[in-house]
């Protein structure tokens, strides 16, 4: 394969990770299991028929700058 041709490939690689997710998501709560889910900072467990159960409300979020460089001794 050429380097453009895997380019073009790696491009589609965050589009195929979010329908993996999707698919994962529904495929657990058709199979009548929960999954867990953060909505606004909050844990809940989801059913499949759209019942929400509160866990936990979760720490607020870290923002960090991974492009900041930083100088070592």
């Amino acid at each position: 394969m050429k380097d453009t041709e895997i380019d073009n490939l790696e491009k589609l690689i965050p589009t195929l990770a979010t329908g993996a997710v999707k698919k994962a998501y529904l495929d657990v709560l058709s199979s009548g299991n929960s999954v867990l889910e953060v909505i606004d900072s909050t844990l809940y467990e989801v059913y499949a028929n759209g019942i929400k159960k509160k866990i936990k409300d979760l720490p607020p979020t870290i923002e960090v700058d991974i492009g900041k460089k930083i100088q070592l001794p």
